[in-house]
C-alpha cells in the first residue's frame, strides 16, 4: 500500500469514526439522561452514564393504561398507514415512469403530483376536508390524508427507470400484462427502494403527533406520539392520579423529555438495521435520473 493510499485510509476510518461516535454519542447521553434522577439532571451531573440511577421517568410513562393504549394504536397505524402507502405508492410509480410515447398524459399527471409539493392547502382547509369526509376520531384520520408520500413516489418511479426495457419487453412477449409485470418482475427487483420508502413511510407514522393531537377528540384514540406529548411536554393532568404525584415530584423536564425521546426513538432503532443494507442503494438509485 503506498503512503498516499494509507493516508488516505486511515483519514478516512478517522473521519467516519468521528462521524459515528457524533451519532452514537447523543443517544447514549439521552439514555443516561432517562435513567438519572432529576435533580442530577438538572445539575448537569449526568453524560454517558447515569446519575443516582432510577427508573422513576419510565414508570411515570408506563404504568398507565393509556400508554399501551396508545401503543396500539401507533402499531396498529404504522400496519395500516405503512401497507396503503407502498401499495398507493408502487401502483402510482409504475405507470409513471413510462416514456411519453407508451403513456400519453404521463407528463400531466406527473405535475398534478409534483405541485402537491410545491403548494399546500393549509392546516385549516386540510381539517375541513377530513372532518367533511367524517374520518375524525378514526385510525383512517391517521392513515389516509398522507397515503401517497409524493417523494415516494418520485423515488420509486426513478428506480423503475432505471431498470432495463428488455425486461418489460420480454414479459410483454411472453403474453404478462402490466400487473403481472409489476409485481412478478419490477417488485421483486425494487427491495432497495422498497426498503428506503418502506423505512420512511414507517418513521413517518411512527413519530407523527401533530395530527393525533388535532384530529382524535377523545384521547384513548391517541397515537402514542401523541400521548407522550400530551403527558410529559404539556402536563395534563387528567391522566394522572394521586400516586403517581410521588412520582412527577422525582422527575425533571430533562429525564421525562429523555425518557420520551428514547421510547420513541427505540423501535425505529431496532427496524433501521435490518433494512440498513437496502438504504443507501435505493436512495442512491432512485435519485439519478428526472
Amino acid at each position: 500500500m503506498t503512503p498516499g493510499r494509507l493516508t488516505f485510509t486511515v483519514f478516512n476510518y478517522l473521519f467516519l469514526g468521528a462521524l459515528s461516535l457524533m451519532c452514537i454519542l447523543p443517544m447514549i447521553h439521552i439514555l443516561a439522561l432517562s435513567f438519572s434522577s432529576g435533580s442530577a439532571a438538572a445539575a448537569g451531573k449526568v453524560t454517558l452514564w447515569p446519575v443516582e440511577f432510577t427508573t422513576v421517568a419510565y414508570q411515570n410513562i408506563m404504568s398507565k393504561p393509556q400508554y399501551f393504549t396508545a401503543f396500539l394504536v401507533t402499531l396498529k397505524r404504522v400496519a395500516l398507514g405503512t401497507s396503503i402507502s407502498m401499495l398507493l405508492t408502487v401502483l402510482a410509480a409504475y405507470p409513471l415512469s413510462k416514456e411519453t410515447s407508451h403513456f400519453k398524459f404521463r407528463t400531466v399527471y406527473a405535475w398534478y403530483f409534483v405541485i402537491t409539493i410545491l403548494f399546500g392547502g393549509g392546516l385549516i382547509p386540510w381539517y375541513m376536508t377530513i372532518k367533511a369526509t367524517g374520518l375524525m376520531d378514526t385510525i383512517w384520520a391517521l392513515v389516509l390524508p398522507g397515503a401517497v408520500p409524493v417523494f415516494n413516489v418520485i423515488l420509486l418511479l426513478n428506480f423503475y427507470r432505471g431498470l432495463p426495457k428488455e425486461l418489460e419487453e420480454s414479459a410483454k412477449i411472453d403474453g404478462a400484462n402490466h400487473f403481472v409485470t409489476l409485481f412478478k418482475i419490477y417488485l421483486p427487483l425494487s427491495t432497495p427502494a422498497l426498503a428506503t420508502i418502506g423505512l420512511f413511510t414507517i418513521v413517518g407514522h411512527w413519530n407523527s403527533w401533530f395530527d393525533g393531537l388535532i384530529l382524535m377528540n377523545r384521547p384513548e384514540n391517541y397515537p402514542l406520539q401523541t400521548f407522550l406529548q400530551t403527558i410529559i411536554i404539556k402536563k395534563d393532568f387528567r391522566f394522572i392520579s394521586s400516586e403517581e404525584l410521588d412520582i412527577l415530584r422525582q422527575l425533571s423536564d430533562r429525564t421525562s423529555t429523555a425518557a420520551q425521546i428514547f421510547v420513541a426513538a427505540f423501535p425505529i432503532l431496532i427496524v433501521y438495521p435490518f433494512l440498513q443494507r437496502f438504504f443507501i442503494k435505493g436512495i442512491v438509485m432512485g435519485s439519478v435520473k428526472e
